[in-house]
């Protein structure tokens, strides 16, 4: 199944699957005004990447596969750890250190949806390292006509 992000424009389409067939990294699905959505595949043993976003509350759930997530209020501070399946939702608040480790012996699928937008519209980023590459020369701002918060507070990444 493949989804094109078509901007803030009505879309419908079902997610679950959408989520399962996706392989890359990241593929940007959807992206509004206010908030966007992406698909992501981890591998067995890999992770989303430990991270905070200072002004992004950020929503995930796992539709295949089985993670350990870790949260805390610093990178030296994951006071939170769950394991989490399929079915599970995982609610990151803003400014909150995060991590999704894959602990099974599949491709993890989960999708995020951030809000306020994050991403690229309809970035599809392979691997981690692509995605990490992206956003290190621009190539995955989020787009002029999304809101952004007022003050722009760059991400932190371990």
């Amino acid at each position: 199944m493949t989804i094109k992000d078509i901007g803030p424009s009505p879309q419908s389409f079902d997610l679950e699957k959408a989520t399962v067939e996706n392989g890359n990294y990241r593929s940007v699905a959807w992206t509004g005004k206010y908030l966007q959505l992406t698909l992501m595949s981890i591998e067995p043993g890999d992770d989303v990447g430990l991270e905070a976003h200072p002004e992004t509350d950020q929503f995930l759930r796992l539709d295949a596969g089985r993670g350990r997530v870790q949260m805390g209020p610093a990178e030296d501070r994951l006071d939170f750890e769950q394991e989490v399946e399929d079915g599970w939702a995982i609610f990151v608040p803003a400014g909150t250190w995060h991590n999704v480790t894959n602990i099974g012996d599949e491709p993890m699928r989960l999708y995020a949806v951030y809000a306020p937008v994050h991403h690229a519209p309809g970035a599809v980023q392979p691997t981690a390292d692509d995605a990490e590459s992206a956003e290190e020369s621009g190539a995955d701002e989020p787009p002029a006509w999304s809101v952004q918060p007022g003050e722009q507070v760059s991400d932190e990444h371990a």
